[in-house]
Order: structure tokens, then sequence, then C-alpha cells
């Protein structure tokens, strides 16, 4: 039987909101999963904005710890620039405790967007 419920856990790191900054995303806990990937939603664009998203990582929730996740610890890469009403995923293989997403903006007005961490294979399942 499939079950593709019982062996994930999922994280808020972008709460899903108009952005009309850059903005760093909370910390999502990895302790007790051996994989995790982010998971861009994107609405509305206005002002021909151009907002990018990248993946942080850190051993602690403190902010200035975090650094961006090296290519070689990602799995599949995000593009430059958002586009409006998309959905972007982005895997990560690194060994850091915690993740973040960070989005940019470069130009324009705002742009309505959310991000979670789909963390998987639990080391004990099913996940609560």
């Amino acid at each position: 039987m499939k079950d593709g419920y019982s062996g994930v856990g999922i994280g808020a790191t972008l709460a899903p909101a108009v952005v009309a900054a850059s903005a760093d995303g909370t910390a999502v806990d990895l302790q007790d999963f051996n994989s995790a990937t982010l998971v861009i939603n994107t609405g509305a664009i206005v002002g021909a904005g151009l907002y990018d998203v990248k993946l942080q990582h850190s051993d602690t929730t403190t902010g200035g710890d975090f650094v961006d996740v090296p290519a070689s610890d990602l799995l599949g890469t995000l593009p430059a620039a958002l586009a409006a009403a998309s959905v972007y995923k982005q895997g990560y293989k690194g060994s850091r405790r915690y993740v973040r997403a960070v989005i940019t903006k470069q130009s324009g007005t705002s742009i309505a967007a959310g991000a979670v961490v789909v963390c998987g294979e639990p080391y004990d399942a099913p996940v609560a």
C-alpha cells in the first residue's frame, strides 16, 4: 500500500504572504530525517518584480550562522528569477541540522510566495 503521509514531516520556512522586501525564512529542523526538499509556491508578481530564492543551512538556529548551501549539497536548480503562479523544488543532501529559504528582492513591488521544507526518510515512522 502506498503511503505518502506517514513518512514525511513538513516545516514552513516562508509563510505564504505578499513579500515586498527580501526575507529570511524560519529555520526548519531536519533532526530525525535523512532527506529534505524545499518547495516554493508563487502567486502574483506586482510592479515587474524580480525575486529569487535560495536555500541556506546551519548547525544552529542563530540567523548569522546560516550560509548558502553549496551546489554539491543541492539536487536540482532554482531559477534565477521566480515566475508568477509557479511551483519549484530543490533537494538538500547536506549534513547540517537546520535549513531555511531566503527570498531576495531584486526589483519591483511585490510577489506572493511561500515555502515549505518536506522532510523525508525519517529514522522513526510513522511521523506524527
